[in-house]
């Protein structure tokens, strides 16, 4: 039986996640707020530390993690939080958990699927500075230039610098040498209570069902879970560092050809 760990299970994205793996025999330990076999606050340093801890506790092994718990930017969602539970709350389960992931690799692969958004490319004009700041493992200056912009433009930094933090350690000895893969996931508007969290917002609401697809509805939490779960899967054993699209075409239609730069400017990690 293979050990799974996901973050933000309670509901959503992570909730449809830790189904799908349990439906496929696999043991899942969960992480969130509350309603989970490890409870923890992935915003504060204290409350990451708890995570790994819960979950060495329970296993030494983990053959897959999906770090999805995260938060929407949304009028009156603090831009700093955002920033802290979106990345560094993410990023700090995988490190955390990298000799649990290497034993695991060790033995046949391990994956790790981090959330990504379609508003990396979606979303024109994001604030490059938090990316940046990301990628460069500071925290403190990742908030303090996210408490100077609106969390909704916040929202898409922590989401590119997550899709390239598994794209530019992904290749790295200690990661796909240790035979551990980062890859992500970038889901268009799905319905999740994250969404009908946007929907109820004064200001942003009406454009949650407004944002085009191909497919004309929004996303089902299952559809993200079953790529989630191949890339977590076996046959997946090729890939390193994608950033997989499930969306309903709405990356494709707004770039028929190539993202033209995703608009922020360069980004030096």
């Amino acid at each position: 039986m293979k050990t799974y760990v996901v973050s933000g299970a309670a509901s959503g994205i992570g909730a449809a996640t830790a189904e799908l793996l349990r439906s496929q025999g696999g043991r899942v330990i969960t992480v969130d707020l509350h309603d989970a076999d490890v409870t923890a606050d992935l915003g504060t340093a204290e409350g990451r530390a708890a995570a790994v801890a819960g979950v060495r506790e329970r296993t030494a092994v983990v053959h897959g993690l999906v770090p999805a718990a995260g938060i929407a930017g949304r009028t009156g969602v603090p831009s700093d939080l955002l920033v802290s539970v979106n990345f560094f709350g993410a990023v700090a389960l995988v490190r955390g958990l990298h000799a649990e992931l290497t034993a695991a690799g060790s033995a046949g692969g391990a994956g790790v699927v981090l959330l990504a958004s379609n508003s990396i490319t979606g979303m024109p004009g994001w604030n490059a500075p938090v990316a940046q700041a990301c990628l460069r493992d500071d925290e403190p200056l990742a908030r303090a230039e996210a408490a100077k912009v609106d969390s909704v433009m916040v929202y898409p930094s922590s989401k590119a610098a997550l899709a390239w933090w598994a794209r530019r350690e992904g290749v790295k000895p200690e990661w796909a040498g240790a035979g551990i893969r980062l890859n992500s996931v970038a889901p268009g508007a799905t319905e999740t209570p994250m969404v009908d969290q946007m929907r109820a917002d004064p200001l942003l609401g009406p454009a949650i069902d407004a944002y085009p697809n191909a497919v004309g509805r929004l996303g089902r939490p299952e559809e993200v879970a079953a790529a989630i779960g191949f890339l977590l899967s076996e046959p997946a054993a090729n890939i390193v560092g994608a950033v997989l699209f499930v969306d309903g075409g709405t990356d494709a239609m707004l770039h028929p050809i190539s993202p033209p730069g995703w608009e922020v400017g360069q980004i030096e990690p």
